[in-house]
């Protein structure tokens, strides 16, 4: 099921319940994906394409939280959280760090990685297999952590 025909039905219940954050976050997301759609490059929109949105939108969010909490105005960060809550609940199962640090290792014996200079391609791999699972932020001080 695309990602658009799961936010119909959620649009239209946060509409009855009158969930001013639900409706904020869902048509960010169907705003996303709409100008994703008609950016002119004629690709088809699919489930790794709608993860990749949705990661991006949760990203954003993320950094204007940051951003706020720093300057200290509350009723901004408040706002950052709840879209952040609404856009998760259509990204996959994120994974905890016991269980990314576990495939990471995987990967690591895979690749024969020694090093700090082999991260390149550790991360590369971790984020093809850990795509939509994971944040990169967290991935990436995993790998880090690992081979150095």
């Amino acid at each position: 099921m695309s990602l658009e025909t799961r936010l119909m039905p959620e649009l239209k219940a946060a509409m009855k319940s009158k969930d001013q954050a639900a409706l904020r976050g869902i048509r960010a997301i169907k705003a996303a994906l709409l100008l994703a759609k008609t950016d002119g490059s004629g690709a088809e929109m699919n489930e790794e394409g709608e993860i990749k949105i949705l990661q991006k939108l949760v990203k954003q969010r993320q950094d204007s939280l940051d951003i706020y909490v720093q300057q200290g105005r509350e009723d901004l960060a408040k706002i950052e959280r709840e879209e952040i809550v609404v856009i998760q609940k259509f990204l996959p199962e994120q994974l905890d760090a016991s269980e990314i640090e576990r495939i990471v290792k995987t990967i690591i014996e895979e690749v024969g990685a020694i090093g700090m200079k082999d991260m390149g391609k550790v991360m590369g791999l971790a984020s093809k297999k850990l795509s939509g699972q994971a944040d990169g932020k967290t991935v990436a001080s995993i790998v880090k952590s690992l081979l150095s």
